[in-house]
C-alpha cells in the first residue's frame, strides 16, 4: 500500500485476520457518540455492510469539534465551536477518515507558520525547519533564543537521549510513573525551552504538567517532533467544522446506509432478548448485535453506572476511575477593528498565567473572513487550559482578555462587538501511573467495544489521532468476529528513528541501572 504522507518510515498496522464466521443476517451496531471516535467506528463498519445507528446526545456531530449557529449582537449569523484544533500531517487515520467526505482534503488549508512566544518575550517559529528528524531538532536549537549555549551545556544528555528512544508501549513502562515536571527537571533543559518546546505539548492535554505522565509527554514529542518526518506545520479547516468536516462525512455514511440520530442521549445499555444488547435512548429501547461506546470520560462513567449488566467488575472499575482533565475555557471575541496585519493565524504562548494560545480566525476561516471584511473587525479566539475546578467564566474570560492585550497591544483600543465563552471539563487526563489503568478497546464484553482519545492504544498516537485510531480498532475487532475484513491503519514509527540514537539511549539507561 502507498504511504499516506511524505514519511517513508510511516508504519502500517494491518487489520486482524477474520476469526469468526459470517453471520446469516446483517449485524446491527449502535455507535454511542458522534465525535471523531464514533464516526471512525461507524464509517469502518458501514463500509463493510454492517447496519449502523449513530446515537449522539448533542444536536450536531463532531464531539469536541462540534459547531453550532449563533446570532451576534449586530445580527450576523455565525458558527460557534469549542475552539481551534490543529490537523497535523501525521494524523494518518484521522485524515483517512476525513477523506471519505473529501478525498482531496480540500476542506483543510495549511498554516504557513506556527510561532510560539513566552511571557519573557522570547519567540520561536517552526517555519523553514527541515521536516526530517533529528535535523529539525538541531536546526531549531541552533536558531532558537530558547536554547542559549551556556544553558544547553547543562542539559542532562543521558536523560535527554530517552527522547530519541520512544518505543510504545515500552516508554510507558519506563516513564509513566514520573510526572512531566519531574522529568523536565531531570533533563535540565533551559527554562525558555521548557516553555516553548515542552509546555505546548503538555497544554495540548488540557493539563498542568505536574499532573501529566512523563511518558505521555515523551510520546507527544515523538509523534510531533523526533519520530515523524511529516514536519511540524499543520492544516486547519477553511470553513467552520460542520461544513468542512462533518456534513460531508455524514453524507458518506448515509450513502452506505448508516443512520445518524442527533439529540439522542443514551441512558443505558443492557442485555437484549433477540440480539446481544438493548440500548435505551430517551424513551426508546432498541436491540443491537454490538455496541461501540465512543463517549467522553464523564459520559462513559455515567453510562456504566446506569448499566449494571455492562462489563465485568474489573472493567467497571477501570471505567469508574477514568480521570477527567481540569476545566478549560474558549473565549471568542468579535472586535470592531482588526488586529495587526502581521499577526499569525495561530500563536502558541507559554509562561502566561492562563493564556495558552491566540487564534485570528479570519486568517484561515471563510465565515470569519467574511465577517471581518464586512465590518472591518477581527475574530479572535483565546484558550485557557488547566483552570481551577471552580473557575468562573466571567473572571477567567476577563483575565484572558487582559493577557491578549499584553501579547497584542493594539487590541486594547478595540471594542468587543460580541463574545462567546465555552467553559468545559470533559477532556481526559493522563496522570502519572495511569497507563496500565486506561480502558482498553476490548474487554467490556464480547460485543461491546470502547473508543475515544482516553482509550488505551499501544500505538504512538494522541489526541484527535488517538480518537480516530481507536474508533477504527474498535470496528476492526467487531468485523473480525463477524468474519469480515478490517481496515489498514497507519502510525508514525513505533520507536526512535535512529538505531544509533536508540543504542546510545539504551546504553545510558543501563549505566543508570548499574549505578
Amino acid at each position: 500500500m502507498s504511504v499516506p504522507g511524505r514519511d517513508p518510515k510511516a508504519r502500517t498496522i494491518p487489520p486482524e485476520a477474520p476469526r469468526g464466521a459470517r453471520p446469516a443476517a446483517t449485524p446491527r451496531v449502535a455507535v454511542v457518540g458522534g465525535g471523531i471516535a464514533g464516526l471512525a467506528a461507524a464509517t469502518a463498519l458501514a463500509e463493510r455492510g454492517v447496519e449502523v445507528v449513530v446515537l449522539e446526545r448533542e444536536d450536531g456531530l463532531g464531539g469536541r469539534l462540534r459547531g453550532w449557529e449563533t446570532t451576534l449582537a449586530d445580527g450576523s449569523s455565525v458558527t460557534m465551536s469549542r475552539g481551534f484544533h490543529a490537523f497535523f500531517r501525521q494524523y494518518y487515520n484521522l485524515r483517512a477518515l476525513l477523506r471519505r467526505g473529501d478525498p482531496e482534503l480540500s476542506m483543510l488549508t495549511p498554516l504557513t507558520d506556527y510561532p510560539l512566544v513566552d511571557a519573557g518575550g522570547r519567540s520561536d517559529t517552526f517555519t523553514g525547519l527541515p521536516a526530517t528528524p533529528p535535523w529539525n531538532a538541531f536546526a531549531l536549537a541552533l536558531r532558537s533564543p530558547s536554547f542559549p549555549l551556556r544553558e544547553v551545556a547543562g542539559v542532562n544528555v543521558p536523560a535527554a537521549l530517552q527522547l530519541l528512544d520512544v518505543d510504545v508501549p515500552g516508554v510507558y513502562e519506563r516513564l509513566d510513573a514520573v510526572d512531566a515536571v519531574t522529568f523536565l527537571d531531570v533533563l535540565r533543559f533551559p527554562a525558555g525551552a521548557r516553555h516553548l518546546a515542552f509546555e505546548v505539548f503538555s497544554r495540548s492535554f488540557f493539563a498542568d504538567p505536574r499532573r501529566l505522565s512523563a511518558a505521555e509527554l515523551a510520546v507527544m514529542f515523538h509523534l510531533y517532533f523526533l519520530g515523524s518526518g511529516e514536519g511540524l506545520l499543520f492544516d486547519v479547516p477553511r470553513r467552520p467544522f460542520p461544513a468542512a468536516l462533518w456534513n460531508p462525512l455524514a453524507a458518506h455514511l448515509a450513502g452506505r446506509g448508516a443512520e445518524i440520530r442527533t439529540g439522542a442521549p443514551v441512558a443505558s445499555v443492557g442485555a437484549g432478548t433477540r440480539r446481544a444488547h438493548a440500548v435505551r435512548a430517551g424513551n426508546v429501547e432498541e436491540e443491537y448485535d454490538a455496541v461501540v461506546l465512543a463517549t467522553d470520560p464523564g459520559a462513559l462513567r455515567g453510562l456504566s453506572e446506569a448499566s449494571p449488566e455492562l462489563g465485568a467488575p474489573e472493567w467497571r472499575k477501570l471505567v469508574a476511575d477514568v480521570p477527567s482533565a481540569p476545566p478549560f475555557l474558549v473565549s471568542r471575541l468579535w472586535l470592531d477593528r482588526p488586529v495587526a496585519a502581521s499577526r499569525p493565524g495561530f500563536l502558541g504562548t507559554g509562561g502566561f498565567p492562563t493564556l495558552d494560545n491566540i487564534s485570528v480566525l479570519e486568517r484561515y476561516e471563510d465565515e470569519s473572513r467574511a465577517w471581518a471584511s464586512r465590518t472591518g473587525g477581527s475574530v479572535v479566539e483565546l484558550h485557557a487550559y488547566a483552570l481551577p475546578e471552580d473557575a468562573d467564566v466571567g473572571a477567567e474570560s476577563a483575565r484572558l482578555v487582559e493577557q491578549l492585550h499584553t501579547v497584542y497591544p493594539e487590541t486594547r483600543n478595540a471594542a468587543i462587538v460580541d463574545e462567546r465563552h465555552e467553559l468545559r471539563a470533559d477532556c481526559p487526563l493522563f496522570p502519572p501511573g495511569g497507563y496500565a489503568r486506561r480502558v482498553p478497546v476490548t474487554g467490556a464484553s464480547p460485543w461491546v467495544v470502547v473508543a475515544g482519545d482516553h482509550v488505551r492504544a499501544d500505538l504512538p498516537v494522541a489526541l484527535m489521532e488517538r480518537a480516530a485510531t481507536t474508533g477504527f480498532l474498535a470496528a476492526n475487532d467487531l468485523l473480525s468476529r463477524w468474519g469480515l475484513p478490517g481496515h489498514t491503519l497507519w502510525t508514525v514509527p513505533a520507536e526512535g528513528r535512529s538505531p544509533v540514537a536508540r543504542a546510545l539511549a539504551r546504553r545510558a539507561r543501563q549505566r543508570v541501572r548499574r549505578k
